[in-house]
C-alpha cells in the first residue's frame, strides 16, 4: 500500500514541531513559509525530505561542483528572516545563492534582491527555481562575494556559509541601519551573529551558536606560523 506525501500537513508540522519552537513567533515569517513552497525549491530527488530538520544537499545538482553546499534547515531560514527584520523598501545581498529558497523568502520582503553564486550550476538551479517559484524581484548573478561584491551599499546583507572572519568590504557595503546575517568562526566553535550598522558605528549581537560550511574563498584571518 502506497501512503501519499500529505505536504499540508508536513508543512504545519514544521511550523509548529521546528520553527516556533526556535523562538519564531513573527506571524508574518510564519504565513510567508505557506505562500513560498519550499519543496518547489528542494532537489526532486529529496522533496519529501522538504520539511524535515536537515539540511538538504546540493552537490551535483544542475551539474554544481560544490561538495558542501546544502539548503539551511527551515528553522535557521525562518529565525534569521526574523532577525533580519527586512522591509518593503529594503534591498538585500546574499552571498550563496544555493537552490534560491532564502532569497525567495527576501524577495517576497524587500523591493530587491541580489544573489550571488560562485557555483555556476547551482546559479542556474536557483534562476530556474525563482523562475518557476514566480519571483520576479531577485538577481541571481554567478561570481565570488565572500568577501565583498561590487560597491552598492544594502539594508540587508546574508552569508549563507560561515566565515572565519567578518569581511571588512561586506560591513562596508550596509547602508546605515542595515542588518548583517553572518556565521563566524573556525569549527567546532561559530557564532551566528547579526551585525548593524548604527549612527555610532557597528553593532554586533551573537544570536546563538551553530555550524555551516565556509563560504569558497571565505575572509581569513591572519595566522602566524612559528
Amino acid at each position: 500500500m502506497t501512503v501519499q506525501f500529505d505536504v499540508r500537513q508536513a508543512r504545519f508540522n514544521m511550523i509548529e514541531q521546528q520553527i516556533r519552537p526556535w523562538d519564531v513567533l513573527d506571524q508574518g515569517v510564519l504565513d510567508l513559509l505557506t505562500i513560498v513552497r519550499r519543496e518547489d525549491f528542494v532537489p526532486a530527488a529529496h522533496r519529501q525530505l522538504a520539511f524535515s530538520d536537515l539540511e538538504i544537499p546540493l552537490r551535483g545538482v544542475a551539474g554544481a561542483n560544490a561538495p558542501d553546499a546544502a539548503m539551511w534547515t527551515p528553522k535557521l531560514e525562518a529565525r534569521v528572516l526574523q532577525e533580519l527584520a527586512p522591509h518593503a523598501h529594503d534591498t538585500a545581498l546574499e552571498i550563496g545563492s544555493g537552490s534560491g529558497y532564502f532569497a525567495a523568502l527576501l524577495g517576497h520582503r524587500c523591493k530587491s534582491v541580489l544573489s550571488v553564486e560562485i557555483d555556476s550550476g547551482l546559479a542556474e538551479f536557483a534562476r530556474a527555481n525563482l523562475k518557476t517559484a514566480g519571483v520576479f524581484n531577485v538577481r541571481v548573478a554567478h561570481g565570488d562575494g565572500a568577501t565583498g561584491f561590487g560597491g552598492e551599499a544594502y539594508d540587508i546583507i546574508v552569508l549563507s556559509g560561515s566565515t572565519p572572519i567578518l569581511p571588512e568590504a561586506l560591513v562596508a557595503q550596509l547602508k546605515p541601519g542595515g542588518r548583517m546575517f553572518a556565521v563566524v568562526g573556525d569549527e567546532p566553535v561559530m557564532a551566528a551573529r547579526l551585525i548593524t550598522r548604527t549612527p555610532e558605528g557597528i553593532a554586533a549581537t551573537t544570536l546563538f551558536e551553530t555550524c555551516l560550511p565556509p563560504l569558497k574563498n571565505a575572509a581569513q584571518p591572519n595566522r602566524f606560523r612559528f
